[in-house]
């Protein structure tokens, strides 16, 4: 997958030189992340006007539609996970009411569809990493901040200072046991 800042994204195989599809969002926004969910039968999109759109990987028409697609932050969508099967999902971003890492179910009507929001990090969250083995979300944000989510107890454990500058990855080793940040600086 391939992402523009006109909103547009380009599917392509290994194999071949063109593209497969072009899945493109509502809007002109620009991509910030994108992820194919671990069955590997679904994308999701997140823009810089913080929507979050899902489509089928499969579809075969030239102008495919989302199946899904909402207004996770009043800002921006900056980061987002795949939880389960694809059918819980976490995102990260800037909204008004600081309500900036939030949990979504995509089973159920999109105005019935936050389960649960997290008030944390002034001025947004840049980047979510997810930790199915302990069942953590861990969010960095734009003033250096990380916090750790428990997702069963919808709770925050812990927060700290790593940075001093905004957090721009988060990597999670392979046995799930560490995790590490990087920084704008």
């Amino acid at each position: 997958l391939t992402g523009a800042q006109d909103g547009s994204v380009r599917m392509f195989e290994w194999t071949r030189p063109q593209q497969l599809v072009c899945f493109q969002q509502a809007g002109n926004a620009r991509v910030t992340r994108m992820y194919f969910n671990a069955q590997g039968n679904k994308c999701g999109v997140a823009d810089g006007e913080g929507f979050l759109s899902i489509w089928q990987v499969n579809q075969t028409t030239s102008n495919p539609k989302p199946y899904l697609s909402w207004q996770c932050h009043s800002k921006t969508t900056s980061d987002f996970a795949f939880i389960t099967s694809s059918s819980l999902v976490a995102t990260s971003g800037q909204s008004n009411d600081n309500r900036n890492v939030c949990l979504w179910d995509t089973l159920v009507s999109s105005s019935n569809s936050l389960i649960h929001a997290f008030t944390c990090h002034d001025h947004g969250a840049t980047v979510l990493q997810y930790v199915p083995k302990h069942q953590l979300l861990i969010s960095g944000g734009r003033k250096g901040y990380i916090c750790i989510f428990d997702i069963r107890q919808r709770q925050i454990l812990f927060t700290f200072q790593a940075h001093e500058s905004a957090v721009k990855a988060l990597a999670l080793d392979p046995s799930e046991d560490y995790f590490v940040t990087g920084s704008a600086e």
